[in-house]
């Protein structure tokens, strides 16, 4: 399997691998010269349109952990939850779809966070906790420092289907529970990082 390091920025992105994607939107080829997440983050924020940024080259997995290393570095996780009729648990929060998330607690491990966040956003009780599924990175501000986020999403899986309780103190307004069938509201108003995720809903 050809392998893909994604680094969101707003709508747009940074590809780092080492062949040419297919589907890529509007892309543009960079040298590794050019790769400073800040920068790129400042000039996709002025594009009218969202930017594919692409790194192609051999030692591209060398290059994306030397992004990591000279980051600020912020850990979340999350679930994507199925429920006991094969529905999907689903938030919305600030004006889009999203999935329970939030940040890991000093020494606290991935998949406990992971757990927690679930239920305390949502309001249900994890019956199982499966195997990570995949690591988002997204960048962004905050008080003014410019830090990477780097997301775990496990699998996780509930009996029945709970009565779910959204929790507006985190600006969650909604939370649903969505076949596969029914996702296209969510796809047409998600991050595009929530969308890998999605890509990992068993068919």
């Amino acid at each position: 399997m050809q392998q893909i390091y994604k680094i969101y920025m707003n709508q747009s992105v940074l590809i780092l691998t080492d062949f040419v994607p297919k589907n890529i939107e509007n892309p543009q080829t960079i040298g590794i010269q050019e790769i400073d997440l800040e920068k790129l983050f400042m000039q996709s924020s002025q594009s009218t349109q969202p930017i594919t940024y692409l790194y192609i080259h051999p030692e591209f997995e060398v290059v994306f952990k030397k992004i990591l290393d000279k980051a600020k570095i912020i850990k979340a996780a999350g679930g994507l939850v199925e429920n006991g009729e094969g529905g999907y648990l689903f938030i919305f929060r600030l004006g889009h779809w999203d999935l329970p998330k939030g940040k890991v607690e000093e020494s606290e491990k991935m998949k406990v966070a992971a757990v927690r966040e679930v239920e305390e956003e949502t309001g249900v009780k994890i019956d199982y906790l499966g195997p990570k599924l995949i690591t988002t990175y997204h960048t962004y501000y905050m008080r003014g420092k410019f830090v990477l986020k780097a997301t775990n999403w496990y699998r996780m899986g509930i009996n029945k289907v709970p009565k779910l309780i959204p929790q507006h103190e985190e600006d969650i307004t909604e939370a649903e529970w969505l076949t596969p069938a029914r996702l296209k509201k969510v796809k047409e108003n998600t991050y595009p990082l929530i969308l890998d995720v999605i890509k990992k809903i068993r068919k």
